[in-house]
């Protein structure tokens, strides 16, 4: 079965479902998350995505991010995201949220109420390969200062989030 996102209006209140295919071929808002993964010497930890995947393959970006399922708090989805594609769980603590639209070259759209999450972790994951290429720790101003010398190898969304929330994430 498809996976479904959950449509939401700009105060995410939940409007219905939809394929996630097909939310990203028509560029309906919908309801998402983007966890952050910091260690004790305040690195975060950021995932290559996988080569295979439909939209921005190959492209750094935050340890974690997908959709919440119908019912699912944002903090379980984190959860249950961090372990399917990284292979452990940490606790999660909900930051902010924002809304953002970005078209890719292959014609797909994300339109989403992203909900951004922070969690603490001081050990190497165990990467599932289907979802993630490679991993690593980087300092939070050297991922700053990376993206704006690179910004081809980084994912929309997390350019997004580092340009309007650094200071929150690197406070944490």
């Amino acid at each position: 079965m498809e996976e479904q996102v959950v449509l939401v209006d700009i105060n995410d209140k939940p409007l219905g479902l939809m394929p996630k295919l097909e939310a990203h071929e028509k560029g309906v808002l919908h309801r998402a998350f983007s966890v952050f993964i910091l260690n004790d010497k305040g690195e975060l930890m950021l995932q290559q995505r996988a080569l295979h995947k439909y939209h921005s393959p190959g492209l750094w970006t935050n340890t974690c991010c997908s959709h919440q399922r119908n019912g699912e708090t944002n903090v379980a989805a984190g959860k249950r995201r961090l372990q399917e594609e990284m292979g452990f769980v940490a606790e999660l603590r909900e930051i902010t949220s924002f809304i953002y639209k970005a078209p890719f070259d292959n014609g797909l759209t994300e339109h989403e109420l992203d909900h951004i999450m922070i969690g603490h972790f001081n050990e190497n994951p165990d990467i599932n390969l289907e979802e993630v290429a490679n991993w690593k720790w980087m300092a939070v101003d050297a991922v700053r200062d990376d993206i704006q010398k690179h910004p081809e190898n980084y994912t929309v969304w997390f350019i997004i989030i580092f340009e309007q929330f650094y200071e929150q994430i690197k406070l944490q």
